[in-house]
C-alpha cells in the first residue's frame, strides 16, 4: 500500500487531502497540532474503509518530525510515496500592527517547517521508488502581497526551497512540486478578510485543493515544478511571466486598494 504522510491534516486543506488519498487507496500518515481534529479525521477516514495513522506534531520542533516519522515508517513498512508539506499558519493584517511574536512564528511554522520536513523526510522519500514531494506554496508568492506580509515572504522562500530541491533530487527519482492556490475557503481565512480578498473573492474550496494534490502525485513524462491551482491563479502565474516588474506592482496595490 502506498503511503503518504500530511501535515496539517486535521482541518481545511490539510482534512481534504488526507480524506482524498485515503479513498485513492494509501496509508495516510496525519499529524498536526490539533489532537481532537486529528481523532475526528481518523474515525472519518475510517469509516469510508481507508487507513489513516495520525501523531501530534508541532512541524516547528525538529525532533519532533524524527521521532514521528520513525513510527509512521515502522507502520508503513519504510515505505513514503508522499510528503504533503501542508502546515501554515496566516495572519492577516497591517505588517507594523501585527505583533513581533506572530510574525516570527509565522515563518517558524511556514518556512521552518518546510525545511524540517524535507530533511527528515529525505532518506524515506529516497527509498521509495517513484517518491513525490508537494509543498504548499500560494500565490501570494507571485508578487508580495499587502495585509499579508510576512505570509507571502513565507510562501516565496517554499517557492524557492521547491525549485532548489526539485534540481537537486531529481537524481534520486524525487520529484518535487509546490501547489499554488489563491484564497481558498477554510477556518484560515475565516478570522477576517483583506482587502485582496474583497478584490478577488474566495473561489477555491480545500476539495479542489485536494484533488490537485493527488493529480500532483500522478505519474507524468513532463515534471512541473509550479502547478497553480484554479483559473485565477493560473491566469495570474501566466501574467507574472510577461508583464513588467511596474505592472505587477501596479496590479497588485490595485487589488490591495492602496
Amino acid at each position: 500500500m502506498p503511503a503518504a504522510f500530511i501535515t496539517g491534516a486535521a482541518a481545511g486543506i490539510g482534512r481534504a487531502t488526507a480524506l482524498r488519498f485515503a479513498a485513492a487507496g494509501y496509508l495516510v500518515g496525519c499529524t498536526d497540532v490539533d489532537g481532537a481534529g486529528l481523532a475526528s479525521l481518523a474515525a472519518d477516514v475510517e469509516a469510508a474503509g481507508g487507513a489513516t495513522w495520525t501523531a501530534v506534531l508541532d512541524v516547528s520542533d525538529p525532533a519532533g518530525w524524527t521521532a514521528r516519522l520513525a513510527e509512521f515508517a515502522e507502520v508503513s513498512g519504510g515505505r513514503l510515496d508522499v510528503l504533503v508539506n501542508n502546515a501554515g499558519v496566516l495572519r492577516i493584517g497591517r505588517f507594523a500592527d501585527v505583533d513581533l511574536d506572530v510574525h516570527l512564528r509565522t515563518v517558524r511554522v511556514n518556512v521552518d517547517g518546510v525545511i524540517n520536513g524535507c530533511h527528515t523526510a529525505y532518506p524515506y522519500l529516497r527509498a521509495t521508488p517513484g517518491a513525490h514531494v508537494v509543498n504548499l506554496c500560494s500565490a501570494s508568492a507571485i508578487y508580495g502581497q499587502p495585509e499579508l506580509a510576512t505570509y507571502s515572504a513565507t510562501k516565496f522562500a517554499v517557492r524557492g526551497l521547491t525549485e532548489a530541491l526539485e534540481l537537486e533530487w531529481a537524481a534520486d527519482g524525487i520529484t518535487v512540486t509546490a501547489l499554488w492556490p489563491l484564497f481558498v475557503d477554510t477556518a484560515m481565512l475565516a478570522q477576517r478578510h483583506a482587502a485582496s480578498t474583497d478584490s478577488l473573492g474566495v473561489r477555491l474550496s480545500a476539495q479542489d485543493v485536494a484533488d490537485a494534490v493527488l493529480d500532483a502525485v500522478r505519474p507524468r513524462r513532463v515534471r512541473r515544478v509550479h502547478r497553480a491551482v484554479g483559473r485565477q491563479a493560473k491566469v495570474m502565474r501566466a501574467a507574472a511571466a510577461v508583464a513588467p516588474g511596474w505592472l505587477m506592482r501596479l496590479s497588485n496595490k490595485r487589488i490591495a486598494k492602496l
